[in-house]
Formats: C-alpha cells, sequence, structure tokens
C-alpha cells in the first residue's frame, strides 16, 4: 500500500512558497539586512551586463557575494582575487539555485582600511553625542600666563615649542606635562598627563601636541578614551597632531586645531612686540579717555558753580511755597465743582427712584389687585370672575371686596 502524505494531514509545501518562507526570514533579521564581513576574495569575475560575482573565504567557510552595476560608483576597491577585504551588505537567499548570498554595497581593504572605518564609526557616535559642537569650544586666552604642554619630553615636538614661545612670547610659563604620544600604552598616558594638568589649575591653555606618523602611529589620539578626556578638560584645549594633512578624532574635540607643534605655540601666545604694541595703544586709548573724563568732570563743576550763583535757596524756596499755594487752590476747586456734580447726580437719581416707586403710581388713585388665598397679583380681568374675593392694596391700606359682576374691555367695545 502506497503511503498519502495528504490523507495523514501533513502540510505541503512547494519550492517557491519555502524559497519566500526562507527570504523572509532572511529580512526579518536585523544583523542580516546591515552586515560587514571581512575574508578573502576569490573567484572574482564580471558578468557581461557589468554586474561582479565573487567568493569570500576564511579558514573553514565560503559566502557568495554579488556586486551589482549600478553600486560601482560609490565602491572604493574593486574585487581582486586573493585581496583581504571588508564588505559592508545584506544577506539574503538566492531561490533559483537554492543558495544565500551577500548584496554588496561596500568593499574596502582589511588593513588600513579597517582602521578608517573603525574611526569613522566613532566619529559617528561621538559627534551624535555632541563632543564635536563648535557652540561648546572655548575661545583661547589671548594672552595666557601659563601654557601646559602634553607632550613627550624627549622628541622634538618639546624643543620646537619651547623654541618658538621663547622667542615670541618670553611672559608666558610653560609647563610640561610628559607623556608617552605612541603605542598601546600612549591613550592612559595621555589623559593622566591631561588630568594633571587640570588638578594643578595653573594652566590657562593646553597644548596636546605630537610629530608626523602613519595612522597607526597617530591612533592613540583617535582612542574613544583621549577624545573624552579633552572633551572633560576645564581648561581651553588646542591640538597639534602631526603634520598639516593629519587629522585625529583629539583635533575635532579640542576648542582649537594648529596644522603643527609650532602653529599651536604660535597659536597660543601673541608675540611679544604684538603685545607691547597692544599695551601702548592701550596705554594711549587710557590717556586719551582719561583726558576726555577730567575735561568732561571740569565742565561740569564748572556749569553747576553758575548755576549755583544764579539761584538763591531763599528765592528757589519761596518759589515752591507759591506754586504748592496755586495747587492747593486748584485743588479745592477741583473738590467743590466735583461735589456740586455728586449732589446734582443724586438728586436725578432720588427723582427717577421716585417715579419708579409703586407707591407713588398708587398714590395717584391706582390700587394693587391680588388673590387673598395664593397672594399671586391679578394682571387683567381675565383672571377674575363673579364672586371672586380679592385684596385691593391702596398707597395708604387694603380692602377686601367680592366681584358682583365682570366686564372685560372687549364686551364694552362689542356693544
Amino acid at each position: 500500500m502506497m503511503f498519502d502524505p495528504a490523507s495523514s494531514g501533513m502540510q505541503i509545501i512547494d519550492v517557491d512558497e519555502i524559497s519566500r518562507y526562507i527570504e523572509d526570514l532572511f529580512k526579518s533579521d536585523p544583523l542580516l539586512e546591515n552586515v560587514w564581513v571581512r575574508g578573502e576574495v576569490s573567484n572574482a569575475r564580471r558578468s557581461a551586463n557589468g554586474h561582479w560575482y565573487f567568493t569570500l573565504k576564511s579558514a573553514k567557510s565560503q559566502l557568495r557575494c554579488a556586486l551589482f552595476k549600478n553600486t560601482l560608483p560609490i565602491i572604493q576597491h574593486r574585487p581582486a582575487d586573493g585581496d583581504m577585504v571588508i564588505t559592508n551588505g545584506r544577506i539574503g537567499s538566492y531561490p533559483t539555485f537554492g543558495t544565500y548570498q551577500l548584496y554588496v554595497d561596500q568593499i574596502i581593504d582589511a588593513g588600513e582600511g579597517l582602521l578608517q572605518l573603525q574611526l569613522q564609526q566613532l566619529r559617528e557616535k561621538l559627534e551624535k553625542e555632541g563632543l564635536f559642537d563648535e557652540s561648546r569650544k572655548r575661545p583661547i586666552p589671548e594672552h595666557p600666563r601659563h601654557i601646559a604642554v602634553v607632550t613627550s619630553p624627549s622628541g622634538s615636538v618639546w624643543h620646537d615649542i619651547q623654541d618658538v614661545l621663547k622667542r615670541r612670547y618670553p611672559l608666558g610659563e610653560l609647563l610640561l606635562a610628559p607623556a608617552i604620544v605612541q603605542g598601546d600604552t600612549a591613550p592612559a598616558s595621555i589623559i593622566s598627563a591631561l588630568e594633571s594638568v587640570n588638578a594643578d589649575g595653573r594652566a590657562d591653555v593646553v597644548i596636546i601636541a605630537r610629530g608626523g606618523g602613519s595612522i597607526e602611529d597617530l591612533w592613540a589620539f583617535n582612542d574613544e578614551r583621549v577624545v573624552r578626556a579633552i572633551f572633560g578638560s576645564s581648561i581651553p584645549v588646542v591640538s597639534a597632531i602631526g603634520h598639516e594633512t593629519d587629522f585625529t578624532l583629539a583635533d575635532f574635540v579640542a576648542d582649537k586645531r594648529a596644522p603643527t607643534p609650532s602653529a599651536a605655540a604660535e597659536l597660543v601666545a601673541p608675540h611679544i612686540r604684538e603685545y607691547v604694541q597692544h599695551l601702548r595703544s592701550a596705554a594711549d586709548t587710557l590717556i586719551a579717555s582719561m583726558s576726555q573724563r577730567f575735561a568732561a568732570e571740569r565742565a561740569d563743576v564748572h556749569g553747576l558753580h553758575q548755576r549755583l550763583a544764579r539761584f538763591d535757596p531763599k528765592w528757589s524756596l519761596q518759589q515752591e511755597r507759591m506754586r504748592v499755594d496755586r495747587l492747593a487752590d486748584q485743588l479745592f476747586r477741583s473738590l467743590d465743582i466735583r461735589k456740586q456734580r455728586e449732589r446734582e447726580r443724586m438728586r436725578s437719581f432720588e427723582q427717577q427712584l421716585n417715579l419708579l416707586n409703586p407707591r407713588t403710581l398708587l398714590a395717584r388713585g391706582y390700587a394693587l389687585v391680588t388673590d387673598p388665598t395664593t397672594g399671586n397679583r391679578i394682571p387683567g380681568i381675565a383672571g377674575v370672575r363673579t364672586g371672586d374675593s380679592l385684596k385691593l392694596d391702596f398707597h395708604d391700606g387694603s380692602a377686601s371686596v367680592t366681584v358682583n359682576d365682570v366686564t372685560s374691555s372687549t364686551d364694552e367695545e362689542t356693544s
């Protein structure tokens, strides 16, 4: 007897359905939607329609890759057999052959390219946190008394900075904070030196400096811990790392970047000639300002003297007394007029109240008719029946009456 899967209640899925299901699984995983993969390129070939296909190999595994031609303009590195690369893209299925592959968006060298990738990712992270915002950067003091330098004491950088400041600005005092500026121990050493400068408290500005080198030589100044230490410094920081074309994350977080250590020394302090000229200019400005102030004060004193001689205090007092008497007369007249107006207004209100007083109206011969049982007013003949008992209120008393006859104005007009 042949086994029938359908009759046993088993779910049967065709190939297209299972392929779509597997593709949905790939798409539902965020990691596979944007993944960086490192490996060696093999079997790289370009198809007739311009797409690239290759395989990434490691010691035990392989991953097929597809690079479409519309992505080629932004690719930094074209795949070549034997290259160690880092690729970025998404993992998806290829239903035609029942396999999965990496759809590539970017390819970079695995050597220096990896460092650049790490650097870019860290830069984007710190930039989002606001560490590089221009709005938080502080100005460099124009005439610092103490200048701290975080650098290697044995390198040429320290001697170059000393020479520049000795020549340009002998008034400033240099404070050396020795640090290791290259290698695995450099980040901790740089941070310790910067913290010691802040703890000392004398420095008006800090220069963090190092000579030129490769990206690996300068890597300590891309360390996240060093960047955050510069960000947290209570003293303005000038970075001078490498040559003019070298950039590190320390340059972005520092309050000011100098292209070279010597340029940093020139940046933090003016030339002594400029300083002397500034002092002379300030002195000239101060003397001119004092002369103008003395002249103005002298003119004010002379004017006050003339006013005192021209006005006798007794005469001024007499004038004020006359002015007070005049104001008092005006006030009393104003009060009299106000009282007269108020009296007239009160009389007018009294007349209006008398006209509206019901007793006044009743005194003219009118009476207020009410139902003695309910106390309700009877406004017209429609509310009266023969035999009704009514109460009549006059201005000087009241009377009870019985209705003998009822005649409306309508009946009179008809008759």
